[in-house]
């Protein structure tokens, strides 16, 4: 490490000021946040058709059977590239579906989480088996696209509210509005050279070798995330018509 990419190094004195200094800040962020969520509650919704039908596991299933119960859905729109290998599907939506990991507590505040796939569903559970997902997922069939993404695109996230045998779209986001789903970039951020992405204002000599276009998310011609499943011998063939980069009795073989 050079004088260039690091802090300059002062007491612990003065250390502590600039941080009291930038926690008045912080504090004013974080009421902020508060003041948005509070008006997201507030916001109208829309009325969505409760049969539309989505492809799970057990076949056909509609939208409204989605909510397993609860009142409330948290929707991962996932993007998918049809026919093509692992090792080309979508980074980003890979690099923020692979960390919602621990379900219960949604559950415990009357929440459903689950993916909705642009792809075909066989394909894509291979997928979300070869990454070692364990969550509700299910593939949108074409007919059904323009009911859900209406003029949108695969990548959002949606909140619908379930009221009886009626459900509502409350509130949806895109682009940098679905970082709550990646802890990663929350961790990053409070680390000294952040998620090194060219776009972020960082001192001279800081590294950034991210492109903020979908690199950032990939290593070495894969999702990085893959790497992991790979080197732990899981089979990424998606169409069962090759071997797998994995090999061997992989999760989706």
């Amino acid at each position: 490490m050079t004088p260039e990419n690091k802090p300059p190094v002062v007491s612990r004195r003065e250390w502590l000021t600039a941080i009291d200094t930038l926690r008045v800040r912080e504090k004013a962020h974080t009421r902020e946040g508060d003041a948005i969520a509070a008006a997201r509650r507030r916001l109208p919704m829309t009325e969505v058709d409760p049969s539309t039908p989505l492809a799970g596991g057990d076949g056909e299933v509609p939208l409204i059977d989605v909510f397993e119960g609860r009142t409330q859905l948290f929707v991962s729109y996932h993007m998918w590239h049809d026919g093509r290998p692992a090792a080309d599907q979508c980074e980003g939506c890979t690099f923020f579906t692979g960390q919602v990991r621990e379900l219960s507590y949604l559950h415990q505040r009357d929440v459903t989480f689950a993916v909705f796939c642009q792809g075909p569903y066989e394909e894509s559970d291979r997928y979300r088996r070869f990454m070692g997902w364990d969550l509700p997922w299910y593939s949108v069939p074409a007919a059904s696209r323009e009911r859900l993404i209406a003029g949108r695109h695969f990548g959002m996230k949606a909140i619908y509210l379930r009221d009886e045998d009626r459900v509502f779209e409350t509130y949806w986001t895109t682009g940098r509005g679905v970082e709550p789903m990646a802890p990663s970039y929350g961790i990053l951020d409070m680390t000294v050279h952040g998620r090194q992405e060219t776009w972020e204002d960082s001192p001279p000599g800081w590294p950034q070798p991210y492109d903020a276009s979908g690199p950032q998310f990939r290593k070495d011609g894969r999702p990085t995330a893959q790497w992991a499943r790979i080197a732990a011998g899981h089979d990424d063939d998606l169409h069962g018509d090759r071997p797998g980069t994995g090999g061997g009795s992989g999760c989706c073989s």
